[in-house]
């Protein structure tokens, strides 16, 4: 009898137990399928003063422009899943920004709206995403992730992102077509805070703003293929120098080359053949200067076309010798294709190479966002870049 009842005071346990879990699992699933995130202060981390929580076209939103730094949402990580947003500005100049996985404004991804191209549906820079890394916007070293939207002014504008793992689809008034594909976000890191801004003069009304994590639509993490992987003619493999500051006015000349107590790091491209600098210097307010070395193997005496993108300003010398300098200094209006940013389309110039061993330097100087090269040769017959 004894065993009896505690055979049925069992089972009457597991069955509370399965009943109570099932309710909580029910819970939790909603929780996860949906998230409705209310516009209002005590859901926010924000400048006390620089937002404005109302009430717009009957649903409660909040109010930011170009003083309002960013708003962060409390006591929510966000790993990977769908965010939704409706937006709305006033006149076409604000930047209406939904950042995720941020851990500090020094590191996270972000993408926006240029809202100055609305009315032009063919504009290619309507909606971009760039990864911020080391207290770098790198969004002049990323310019192939951006893309053509119909925005509208003084109507709500509805934007959707998917995030997972290393891929990220954008939508833009248009929840069946996505926009924007990224192959591979660039940023550091893997989970973080969501948070929204907006960077230019200009108002931006934030409502209806929707999470449901994990939420992927089959959206595969892993990122895709790196389409230049395969090109033998990048060159990957370089080695760097220490920082050093370059004061304005000031150039590189022969008389300024590294010495033989210079000290080198191995530093390698990323994907699209990118030699990272903002990844490894971070931010800087000042004009500041590295070289680059790289080794070329030549079977011959021969003339090369080696194409470049840089930002910003560079300094090249083959074998000690003088061979090309430019620059594309964006806030000066010295800007290559395509508008500033970098890409193999700003430069490309003839070198020299002799017979054997040969010295690839180039000094690179920054102050402005991003900072990198891409080099590829045209022809790699009769040539091997030493690693």
């Amino acid at each position: 009898m004894k065993n009896l009842t505690l055979i049925i005071l069992a089972l009457l346990w597991a069955a509370s137990s399965l009943t109570f879990a099932q309710k909580n699992k029910g819970k939790q699933d909603t929780k996860a399928a949906e998230i409705k995130v209310p516009m209002s202060a005590e859901e926010w981390e924000y400048q006390a003063g620089k937002v404005e929580f109302i009430t717009h076209k009957g649903i409660k939103a909040v109010k930011m422009d170009e003083n309002s730094g960013n708003m962060l949402l409390k006591d929510f990580n966000f790993k990977n899943g769908t965010i939704e947003f409706d937006v709305e500005v006033n006149r076409a100049m604000p930047f209406p920004t939904i950042y995720f996985r941020w851990q500090d404004s020094n590191e996270a991804e972000h993408v926006y709206l240029r809202t100055g191209v609305a009315g032009k549906n063919n504009a290619l820079d309507a909606v971009q995403y760039a990864s911020i890394v080391n207290g770098v916007n790198l969004w002049d070293l990323q310019h192939e992730y951006q893309t053509a939207a119909t925005l509208k002014i003084n109507e709500w504008n509805h934007v959707k992102v998917v995030v997972s793992g290393k891929q990220l689809r954008v939508y833009i008034n248009n929840p069946s077509e996505p926009n924007l594909e990224i192959p591979c976000m660039e940023g550091n890191t893997s989970e973080g805070k969501i948070g929204i801004g907006t960077g230019f003069p200009g108002q931006a009304i934030f409502a209806n703003l929707v999470i449901r994590p994990d939420e992927v639509e089959g959206l595969p993490a892993q990122a895709a293929p790196d389409l230049t992987k395969h090109d033998t003619r990048y060159i990957r493999d370089w080695q760097v120098s220490v920082l050093d500051s370059l004061p304005y006015g000031k150039e590189l000349n022969g008389f300024m080359l590294p010495k033989e107590n210079t000290v080198w790091e191995n530093i390698s491209a990323e994907r699209r053949g990118l030699v990272n600098l903002s990844r490894k210097f971070g931010n800087s307010k000042n004009r500041r200067v590295v070289w680059l070395r790289a080794k070329i193997k030549s079977d011959f005496a021969q003339r090369q076309t080696l194409k470049m993108g840089f930002s910003d300003e560079i300094w090249v010398f083959v074998n000690q010798k003088p061979t090309y300098v430019d620059k594309e200094i964006y806030y000066q209006n010295m800007r290559k294709s395509p508008n500033g940013r970098i890409s193999l389309d700003n430069c490309q110039f003839d070198i020299s190479l002799k017979q054997g061993e040969n010295e690839l330097l180039i000094g690179l100087a920054n102050d402005f966002y991003g900072w990198g090269i891409i080099a590829q040769l045209e022809d790699i017959e009769g040539v091997e870049i030493i690693k």
